[in-house]
C-alpha cells in the first residue's frame, strides 16, 4: 500500500465504526485475560486518547489506532466489571438474604415456580453490579420494579446472569411510590381489554401491543413457539417499527418534525410500558439513531450503525458480550433486516420496491436465516414452519395491534359500543391463535439438530460471502436502506 493511500481522509462514520466492533471485542477479552490487568484508569485515557487522534485527522492509518484504541476502553470497561462481578464467589454456596429490584415482568413456569430477575444487586449494605435469576414458590405479589429481599443459596450464575437462586424465599417487598406508572397504566388497558375479549386471544392481543408475553397461556406460548412466531410478541424491534412507520405516515402531511415527534413520542412509551428489558433498550437504541438520522437527513451505513449500537449496549452492560443470547440474537436479526433483506430484494426483485407482504416475508426469512446458527447451537432446535407461519400472521399483527388498541379505549371512553368493536379483534386474533396451533401441530413442525460451534463460523462465512456477491451483482447503496421507513 502506498504512502498516499494511508495518508488518503476516513469518514468520520467508518472510524466510529471500528472503534465500536473494536470496543464489543475489548470487552469479551476481559472475560478471559487475567483479572485487573486492564482495570487501572490509565487505559481507559490511551484508548481515549488513541481514538481521538484518529477522529481528528482521519488518515486511513490511523484506523489502527481505532482498533487498539477501541480494545483498550472495551478491555478497560470489562475488568471493571468482572472485579465487581468477583464480590459473588464469595458468596457461592452461601445461604445469604440479598435484595435487587425486579427488572422484568415475572414469569411463570409449568412447574409453578415464578422467576425473577434482579438488578441493582445490594448486599450487606453494599451495591453489587450484575443481575441474580432467581426462582421461587410464592413471588408474594412483588412487580416489575419494586425491591424484594430474597433469602437461598447462591449458586454460578450463567450467560449474563452473574448468580443464581433457586427455590428461594422473598422476605420482603418493598412498592416505591408513586411505584412504576407505565406498568399502572399498562394493567389498567389490559384490564379494559380483557373486559370484551376473551381468553386467550386477549392475551395475545395485549402481546402484541404491550409486549405481555408472560401472561399468555402456557399451551400457547408453546405453539407459538414451535411455530416460529414467539418473536411477534416480545416486545422489541419489530413492534418499534411499525409505531415509527405509522407515525410517519400520518404525521408528515404536517411537517417533519411533527413525524419526528410522534414517532420519538410513540417510542418512548412503548419501551416505558414494556420496560427497559435488554431487547427493548437495543431496539430503542438502533430505532432512535435511524429516526434521527432520517430528520436530519442523514443515513446510517447499517455497518457504522450495528457496531456503535453494539458498542453502547457493552459499555452500559459489558455482561451482554459474555453469553448473552438474547443480545446475539437481537444485533444478528438486525442485520438481516438491514443488510440481508435489501440485498435480497434488490438481487431478485431489482430497482421494485417491495409491497407491504413482500417486505414483511423478505424481512422475516432475512432474520430468520441470520439467527439460525445461533438457536440451533443454542437451543438444538428448528422450527419447519417458521415460513408459512410468519406469512400468515406477521402482515396481520399490524392490523391487530390497532383493533386492540381501539378495543381499549372503546371501553373506557364508550363502553356500550365496546362489545361490537372487540368483534373484529376476536375474530383476527382467533385466526392467529388457529393458524399458530394448527401449524405447531403437524408432526413435522420441528426438527432437533445437533451441530458444533464450527457450524456458526462455516456459516456466516458462507452467508457473508452471499452478501457480498448480491452486493456487487445489484451495486446496491446499504446506506439508503431504512428501518423506519
Amino acid at each position: 500500500m502506498s504512502w498516499w493511500a494511508l495518508k488518503r481522509r476516513v469518514h468520520t462514520s467508518w472510524l466510529l465504526a471500528v472503534t465500536g466492533l473494536s470496543v464489543v471485542v475489548g470487552v469479551w477479552l476481559a472475560s478471559i485475560v487475567t483479572q485487573g490487568w486492564f482495570a487501572s484508569l490509565t487505559w481507559l485515557l490511551s484508548g481515549s486518547a488513541l481514538v481521538l487522534t484518529a477522529l481528528w485527522w482521519r488518515y486511513a492509518a490511523l484506523i489502527v489506532a481505532c482498533v487498539v484504541g477501541g480494545l483498550l476502553i472495551g478491555l478497560w470497561r470489562g475488568s471493571i466489571d468482572q472485579g465487581q462481578l468477583a464480590a459473588y464467589d464469595m458468596l457461592l454456596d452461601k445461604t445469604v438474604a440479598i435484595s435487587g429490584v425486579v427488572r422484568e415482568d415475572i414469569d411463570v413456569q409449568a412447574n409453578g415456580q415464578f422467576i425473577l430477575r434482579l438488578n441493582e444487586v445490594r448486599y450487606g449494605g453494599m451495591e453489587v453490579t450484575g443481575s441474580l435469576w432467581v426462582t421461587t414458590s410464592n413471588s408474594k405479589d412483588a412487580q416489575r420494579s419494586d425491591r424484594v429481599t430474597v433469602y437461598g443459596k447462591v449458586s454460578p450464575g450463567f450467560g449474563n446472569v452473574a448468580a443464581a437462586l433457586y427455590r428461594a424465599e422473598i422476605t420482603k417487598v418493598e412498592r416505591p411510590q408513586p411505584g412504576d406508572i407505565a406498568l399502572g397504566l399498562r394493567n389498567w388497558f389490559g384490564e379494559l381489554v380483557r373486559q370484551v375479549v376473551p381468553e386467550p386471544e386477549s392475551s395475545l392481543g395485549l402481546g402484541y401491543l404491550l409486549g405481555q408475553r408472560r401472561s399468555l397461556p402456557p399451551e400457547l406460548s408453546e405453539s407459538l413457539r414451535i411455530a416460529g412466531l414467539t418473536h411477534v410478541i416480545v416486545a422489541s424491534g419489530y413492534n418499534l417499527t411499525i409505531l415509527v412507520r405509522l407515525a410517519r405516515r400520518l404525521f408528515m402531511r404536517i411537517s417533519r418534525f411533527s413525524a419526528l415527534a410522534a414517532a420519538s413520542g410513540m417510542v418512548v412509551s412503548f419501551m416505558a410500558v414494556t420496560g427497559m428489558s435488554p431487547s427493548m433498550s437495543r431496539a430503542g437504541l438502533v430505532t432512535g439513531l435511524s429516526l434521527l438520522a432520517w430528520y436530519y437527513g442523514r443515513k446510517f451505513h447499517p455497518f457504522v450503525l450495528l457496531p456503535l449500537a453494539a458498542s453502547v449496549t457493552v459499555l452500559i452492560n459489558p455482561s451482554y458480550a459474555w453469553g448473552d443470547i438474547g443480545w446475539q440474537l437481537s444485533f444478528a436479526a438486525f442485520a438481516g433486516v438491514m443488510i440481508l433483506a435489501p440485498l435480497l430484494q434488490a438481487y431478485f426483485f431489482g430497482d421494485k420496491k417491495p409491497g407491504v407482504l413482500r417486505q414483511v416475508l423478505g424481512e422475516t426469512v432475512a432474520a430468520q436465516i441470520a439467527t439460525l446458527p445461533i438457536l440451533i447451537v443454542v437451543f438444538g432446535q428448528v422450527s419447519n414452519v417458521a415460513l408459512i407461519a410468519n406469512v400468515l400472521v406477521l402482515p396481520l399483527v399490524p392490523l391487530a395491534m390497532l383493533l386492540v388498541f381501539m378495543t381499549g379505549v372503546s371501553v373506557w371512553l364508550l363502553p356500550f359500543v365496546a362489545g361490537s368493536i372487540a368483534l373484529p379483534a376476536t375474530w383476527l386474533l382467533g385466526y392467529m391463535i388457529g393458524a399458530a396451533q394448527w401449524l405447531a401441530s403437524l408432526p413435522w413442525a420441528l426438527s432437533e439438530v445437533s451441530i458444533g460451534g464450527w457450524f456458526v463460523v462455516v456459516f456466516y462465512g458462507v452467508l457473508i460471502t452471499l452478501c457480498i456477491y448480491m452486493q456487487r451483482a445489484t451495486h446496491l447503496r446499504l446506506q439508503d436502506t431504512n428501518i423506519t421507513e
